[in-house]
């Protein structure tokens, strides 16, 4: 399916169905579209698939569109500033942060990914791995759209090459990749370094999508300066 990006910092995707082809996004994802766009709100999977998104971070809808005529086409914009990362599924599967999905082609199959648990580690990795014991999985076929958060940094690790990365940094990875969680070394590294106690470990072989910001450390970042009304 033809795409096209634009926007520079504040990106939106604008994608051209042929007559018959549907694309899918979260409901309220849409900005504009042509007149000739059929659009149904359904709960694509039955419940366990709407379920399964609604663990993922998703709506328990999702909202189809399907072009009627020829010429026609949809935008979707991203929610916050930052950018647009395309992924080709076929060449996946991918594993993402919550929030991230955007839209994406009807061959591409969206789900939960739970994050295997081994201990006290694996505990660890859903209690402050940023993202939950559950993220979300991309596979099947065809495009798939992500919103991230800032700047996006692309790094290929080579096996066993080994990533350490603020949790909230982690924007989507190749399913090859080992993800875990370790602990900071250091008592005055924990106290003072401002990282928190745990840092996310990313092991190749894979592909990694980094991010300079996400919506929490914004909002903490802003919090100090928001006016703050009394409940008196």
């Amino acid at each position: 399916m033809k795409y096209e990006v634009f926007g520079g910092n504040l990106p939106a995707v604008t994608m051209y169905p042929e007559v018959g082809e549907s694309v899918f996004a979260q409901t309220g994802g849409m900005s504009w579209m042509s007149a000739e766009i059929d659009m149904s709100t359904n709960m694509e999977g039955g419940l366990k698939g709407g379920i399964g998104r609604l663990f993922s971070g998703e709506s328990l809808f999702q909202v189809t569109y399907t072009a009627t005529r020829q010429d026609q086409y949809i935008t979707f914009g991203s929610s916050f500033p930052g950018n647009i990362v395309v992924l080709d599924v076929a060449k996946g599967p991918y594993i993402c942060q919550k929030s991230a999905f955007l839209c994406a082609e009807m061959s591409v199959d969206l789900g939960a990914y739970v994050v295997e648990m081994k201990g006290l580690k694996g505990f660890a990795t859903g209690l402050f791995g940023g993202e939950g014991f559950v993220l979300q999985e991309y596979a099947g076929t065809g495009f798939a759209f992500l919103e991230i958060d800032g700047s996006v940094r692309e790094i290929d690790l080579a096996p066993g090459e080994k990533l350490k990365i603020d949790t909230g940094s982690v924007a989507a990875f190749e399913k090859t990749c080992k993800y875990s969680i370790d602990t900071v070394k250091g008592f005055k590294n924990i106290i003072f370094g401002g990282e928190g106690l745990f840092l996310t470990t990313l092991e190749g072989p894979g592909k990694v999508w980094l991010q300079t910001m996400s919506m929490p450390r914004f909002a903490s970042k802003i919090a100090p300066f928001l006016p703050f009304k009394s409940k008196d």
